[in-house]
């Protein structure tokens, strides 16, 4: 069975896209189509805008999700049985699942990604990721850390022994000191925009609640294993409300992999920028086939 999967922020790199733009034309429309529902040219930034044009969440995450969305768009015979997506990458893969439309998917992605960047300015904080550490080792360290009064959370369960941390500046430092005392090989704080995946989201929550309300959803074509608890979806309600709870809580992409594998793929497609999806797939699962969608 085929796993199709979604990247998300982090996997964004000046350039993207103009290849599948000059490629094809079922790409160029969709970016065309996004030019106009976003009200600014996206593409010009995704195929001439610096690193740092392009790291603003209010930029990478509708242009992450264009880019995955127009490859997915003219890969022949995709054809997923399941499908997944790393945070961000959820939209994608429901666009994909036939859950959401382009549009109204675009739309959603553009209101999260402008709600994130409103409670990042309200609540600054950061992220950092854990290497070699058990999760449970981290998990309990972090809740430490937060009893005291410094918010630091584990965000993104990426795969056995890879965990990205989120929380407020102090609340990382502490835990990056405590967790290298712990025996952590290295706790990298990572150049990213807020702590995104922690309880310091919470306002962007009711923003995009009320956004998903008013969208319309489907059932989906084939069940997606969404982050807050690594589990198939096809219910419109519980996807809808999976989306808004996924803002705070953590991305268990190791389980989600880990189900995925056990309810029978065998075969892991990534459609988006960039292979990190491929390499932490065969960490959580060495005996899949991992592959880019167009290679």
């Amino acid at each position: 069975m085929k796993a199709v999967v979604f990247p998300g922020q982090g996997s964004q790199f000046s350039g993207m896209g103009r290849d599948l733009y000059e490629q094809y034309p079922e790409a160029q429309r969709l970016m065309k189509q996004a030019n106009e529902i976003l009200g600014f040219q996206l593409t010009d930034v995704m195929f001439n805008g610096s690193e740092e044009d392009l790291r603003r969440t209010d930029v990478t995450q509708p242009a992450i999700f264009l880019h995955s969305v127009a490859l997915a768009a003219v890969v022949p015979n995709l054809a997923p049985d399941m499908v997944a997506g790393h945070s961000l990458g959820e939209f994608s893969a429901l666009v994909a699942a036939k859950v959401l439309l382009f549009e109204d998917a675009l739309r959603l992605v553009a209101q999260r990604a402008q709600a994130m960047q409103v409670a990042c300015q309200e609540q600054p904080g950061t992220m950092a990721a854990i290497l070699a550490l058990s999760d449970e080792t981290t998990a309990r360290i972090c809740q430490q850390i937060t009893d005291a009064g410094d918010v630091v959370v584990a965000a993104n369960y990426n795969c056995p022994g890879q965990l990205v941390i989120s929380g407020s500046q102090r609340g990382i430092e502490l835990a990056c000191e405590q967790l290298k005392a712990a025996g952590a090989k290295r706790a990298l704080p990572l150049p990213v925009g807020g702590a995104f995946h922690s309880p310091l989201m919470q306002s962007a929550e009711a923003a995009l609640a009320e956004a998903i309300k008013k969208t319309t959803f489907s059932t989906g074509i084939c069940p997606i294993y969404q982050n807050v608890d690594a589990a198939p979806h096809r219910d419109p309600d519980e996807i809808r409300e999976n989306l808004v709870r996924q803002l705070t809580a953590p991305v268990r992409w190791t389980q989600s992999v880990q189900h995925m594998v056990q309810d029978g793929a065998t075969e892991f497609v990534e459609c988006g920028p960039g292979k990190v999806l491929q390499g932490l797939v065969k960490k959580i699962a060495p005996d899949v086939t991992v592959s880019s969608a167009l290679a």
